[in-house]
């Protein structure tokens, strides 16, 4: 048996795919993690095979922390399972050894496909993005955003204080009111409202 562990803050998330592998023949979501704390001490007292984890998981400081995992616990794979478009964090996160990038909005089947596929090819990336399409003009502006940034402007979208992100990035308070600077300019807005209404229009948050 595949064993699995679900890595998501919603409990109606967490109760769907586990209701949709009960009594599968190859896969068993054997714990659920609701928060990067109870995933670490699954991850230290359980033999996991694959971690099914949102990149929004409560507690979870986005790549870095996920880059973490991947060093500590290098025989689990991890597939990403978000509502966060592909295109913030696909690229770098395949490139640093997440095992697959699918959306929530994707059916079940497809993440139930992808678990089999990771669990029996290991070595093979089993999630093929569109990277090398022509690039719209939104895209290349998204493209000079930096993926610190972008962990920045999602705090700041979800009503954070500088002060507060600078804590929970674990950096300088004065380095976030740097990272707001660059991103005025990168994004071409003058002023807070306005940086956050570009990010969503270009789907960063």
């Amino acid at each position: 048996m595949i064993k699995v562990c679900i890595a998501d803050s919603a409990p109606v998330v967490s109760y769907g795919i586990h209701s949709y592998f009960k009594n599968h023949p190859k896969i068993e979501c054997v714990t659920v993690a609701k928060n990067s704390e109870l995933l670490l001490q699954e991850l230290n007292s359980k033999e996991l095979q694959i971690v099914v984890l949102d990149i929004e998981l409560q507690g979870l400081s986005g790549l870095r922390d996920i880059k973490s995992l991947l060093l500590d616990f290098p025989k689990v794979k991890i597939i990403l399972f978000t509502l966060v478009a592909e295109k913030v964090y696909a690229q770098a996160a395949l490139k640093m050894g997440v095992a697959a990038y699918l959306l929530k909005t994707t059916e079940l089947s497809l993440l139930e496909n992808t678990i089999l596929n990771v669990a029996e090819n290991p070595n093979q990336l089993k999630k093929k993005n569109n990277f090398d399409k022509p690039e719209k003009k939104s895209e290349r502006l998204f493209k000079k955003v930096s993926n610190r940034e972008i962990e920045v402007l999602r705090y700041l979208n979800n009503g954070k204080k500088n002060k507060e992100i600078a804590q929970i990035l674990g950096i300088d308070e004065k380095t976030i009111s740097t990272y707001k600077l660059r991103l005025l300019s990168k994004l071409n807005v003058t002023n807070l409202v306005d940086l956050l209404k570009k990010a969503k229009d270009l789907e960063i948050i």
